[in-house]
């Protein structure tokens, strides 16, 4: 089963939110992390074409011409300096996907996942899809209620729009 939750909870989820949840239910059945056992690789596997059709650039493996960098820093002649690599990128809409499994939760990747969303340029939108159960974890829920305490305790200000969690 699939779910999803945008926040910040007080504005409407997007469309392109919308749209990569949508992605995530049409292969629900094949990423199923209670009875799946798929790496993260396999689930962007199976996921990427569909979010090829939504506007979406797909990493295609390790190697430096199958990533996708999204620029952080500029240098000199407006070359970039530092970026940082994404599972997902749709430009137009300004969106990040990270799929995360195993580590999602339990080596608090999440985490990182957001803070390097905010640094991104031309970020606006970031998405993170985590297990719905890992082992005997609840990583769903668990980062739920994080992104939950974030944006109703108002102490941190993110500078994205919002962010989608996914939980397969």
């Amino acid at each position: 089963m699939i779910r999803w939750i945008s926040y910040p909870k007080s504005k409407r989820p997007p469309v392109i939110a919308q749209k990569i949840a949508a992605v995530f239910e049409g292969i629900a059945s094949s990423i199923d992390s209670t009875s799946k056992d798929l790496n993260s690789n396999a689930v962007l596997e199976l996921l990427s074409s569909g979010l090829r059709d939504i506007g979406f650039k797909v990493e295609r493996g390790k190697r430096a011409e199958d990533r996708i960098d999204v620029p952080v820093l500029f240098g000199q002649n407006g070359k970039v300096g530092k970026a940082f690599q994404v599972d997902a990128y749709n430009s137009s809409e300004g969106v990040v996907l990270e799929v995360e499994a195993g580590r999602g939760v339990l080596n608090y990747q999440f985490l990182k996942d957001i803070f390097q969303a905010c640094m991104m340029s031309d970020v606006k939108y970031a998405a993170l899809a985590v297990r719905n159960i890992y082992k005997r974890s609840n990583d769903f829920d668990i980062v739920a209620t994080f992104l939950e305490t974030l944006y109703v305790s108002n102490r941190l200000q993110l500078p994205l729009d919002g962010i989608l969690l996914i939980g397969y």
